[in-house]
């Protein structure tokens, strides 16, 4: 974290919320909290942790690059 007053204190958190936001739940309307969390969770372990492409990563997603990462580094 940065000193108080800094525009970066929560850019991580905003620019996931951000991508969350615009390409999972845009438009969507749920029953209710548990819809809702469960939806969130699926969007993190299947999606965004897993298939979304990350620009720190050399726009590949995370199962690539550990995949080249991997063979790049085998014995």
């Amino acid at each position: 974290m940065s000193c108080k007053g800094d525009c970066w204190d929560n850019a991580v958190a905003e620019s996931f919320f951000h991508s969350l936001k615009t390409e999972w739940t845009s438009g969507l309307l749920y029953r209710g909290r548990s819809d809702a969390r469960s939806d969130v969770i699926h969007y993190i372990e299947m999606f965004y942790n897993s298939h979304r492409l990350h620009s720190y990563l050399g726009y590949k997603n995370p199962n690539e690059f550990e995949k080249s990462f991997m063979s790049a580094n085998a014995a």
